[in-house]
């Protein structure tokens, strides 16, 4: 499959991927400590902030995941789904990020379990330790659909082996992340978030010329039952259409709960220079994300009229997840120029793929490293040693997730749809009554997490399949488990100290 084209892209992915790796290096000597490595000192500036925030949410999801949905089942489950992670979005800068940023600061927290432990004065560092655990079990997985992503991507573009494929794209990963940490990652964000944008306008512009117009592509969609109802949903195993109702509308909003407890977002936060810069990131954020995933679903639309038109093949089941490389290859035949365009626009898949990954990957490491093996179990060592340790940890990680990654017939939606769950639920409800509700307590923080965990897991693979009432996305009854339990544990347990109360108030009434 190596034909002229197929290396023009390659060098142009190849050329990509050196960026990111140099960007790496260039940052490897700013990282004197592990608050450096972990949380890049505090210095990300406004549009840094913002868009390394929403590149690495994202993920490949948007690129994939959700053109794939849109392109098998219609406008419903993914537009449900977008308004319910934009509205999330908005409400997550608007009430989390300014007064995460300043209670970290004042516990001096550099990781969500450090700033949980320091918030309810965890002595003996259970909250901490459950915290970094979950963030380890989730985040593997996570981590996992990203390579799996890329292998996908390399695999349908050029032949290569799968396994191969996912494994090389977790080395370059992995090299950046060890080598320039938090800033690196970030800056590689924002420069990745930029490629997406890029890419997901140039393949709808194209996809749509191809399919003959946008009016030929609506015909097409208006000629399939349910496809462009928000309250039906099209089975192409049927031809027909599936109702769409109520219950399963606020289930997919419900993703947007997930926002709240999501760990490498709420660092952006904590990690932006200054707390007034936050106001000007939230609404470049907001923007974007509104933008960039009406984009993409267009994109799983217009693909099916290229299907119709011929001009790629009908694709079915997780192979609906390929629909915008399948349209940037198309491109490619079009000449050298096009050739290229397409290389940055794939270049953009595995942006979207890493722009998640590293950050995960760091968030994992940061919650072994600061929060299990120094503060839990006390091992003492100089922040060379922790920076040695650090970086091992980033290893142990992409190792983990690439175990999970084995498997080349993986959805991507379905492996990140699972995480978000997991951490929308535990950590979300105590995110939330910890920056707002003096009267919660450590005690109710870990019974409202680990409850919320259990929750996602009981519900996934035991109530779901019920189907019925039962098949909602299991983050809705998990997080509403979650903060009740909080609350009425909190509140049948001793209230906290008026230190604590007094630096609640502090931290509230901060201008």
């Amino acid at each position: 499959m190596f034909n002229a084209t197929n290396i023009i892209i390659l060098i142009t992915m190849i050329a990509y991927l050196a960026l990111v790796v140099f960007i790496g290096v260039s940052f490897s000597k700013k990282n004197k400590s592990t608050d450096d490595f972990f949380l890049g000192g505090r210095k990300l500036g406004p549009f840094v902030t913002a868009m390394s925030a929403e590149a690495s949410d994202m993920s490949s999801w948007l690129l994939l995941g959700l053109p794939g949905v849109a392109y098998l089942c219609g406008v419903a489950d993914a537009a449900w789904t977008a308004i319910g992670l934009a509205v999330g979005t908005y409400f997550n800068w608007l009430i989390v990020a300014k007064k995460i940023r300043r209670y970290s600061m004042k516990l001096d927290a550099i990781t969500i379990p450090e700033f949980f432990s320091a918030r309810y004065r965890d002595s003996k560092k259970i909250l901490q330790l459950v915290a970094a655990v979950i963030i380890v079990i989730f985040f593997v997985p996570y981590t996992g659909s990203g390579f799996a992503a890329c292998g996908k991507l390399f695999s349908s573009l050029f032949g290569l082996d799968y396994h191969v494929a996912m494994v090389i794209s977790a080395i370059v990963i992995l090299a950046y992340t060890t080598l320039g940490g938090f800033l690196a990652a970030s800056t590689t964000d924002f420069i990745q978030s930029i490629i997406m944008t890029i890419a997901i306008i140039t393949v709808f512009g194209f996809g749509a010329s191809v399919a003959g117009g946008w009016g030929a592509v609506m015909d097409n969609a208006k000629a399939l039952p349910g496809y462009l109802s928000f309250t039906a949903m099209y089975s192409v195993d049927t031809n027909s259409a599936s109702p769409y109702g109520l219950l399963t509308i606020c289930s997919t909003l419900a993703w947007g709960l997930g926002y709240f407890g999501m760990p490498h977002i709420l660092l952006r936060f904590m990690a932006a220079r200054k707390e007034e810069e936050l106001t000007f990131s939230r609404r470049i954020a907001s923007v974007w994300v509104v933008i960039s995933m009406t984009v993409a679903i267009f994109i799983g639309i217009v693909g099916l009229g290229v299907s119709k038109a011929g001009a790629i093949e009908t694709l079915v089941g997780s192979d609906s997840e390929t629909v915008l490389v399948k349209i940037a290859q198309l491109l490619s035949t079009h000449g050298v120029l096009c050739a290229i365009i397409a290389g940055v626009i794939l270049a953009g898949v595995l942006a979207a793929t890493m722009s998640t990954a590293d950050s995960q990957l760091l968030a994992a490491a940061s919650s072994v490293t600061e929060d299990v093996v120094v503060s839990k179990f006390n091992v003492k060592m100089t922040e060379k040693q922790k920076m040695i340790f650090a970086r091992a940890s980033v290893a142990v990680v992409s190792i983990l997730g690439v175990i999970i990654a084995w498997n080349p017939d993986s959805s991507v939606f379905k492996i990140v749809s699972f995480a978000w769950a997991g951490f929308g639920a535990t950590f979300g409800p105590v995110v939330l009554l910890a920056l707002f509700w003096k009267r919660s307590n450590i005690y109710g923080a870990i019974s409202g997490m680990i409850s919320g965990g259990v929750v996602v897991f009981v519900w996934k693979f035991l109530i779901k399949p019920l189907g019925g009432a039962f098949g909602i996305y299991e983050l809705l009854p998990a997080f509403i488990v979650a903060i009740v339990i909080n609350i009425i544990v909190s509140l049948l347990t001793p209230a906290p100290s008026d230190e604590m109360v007094k630096e609640f108030e502090e931290v509230t009434n901060a201008k």
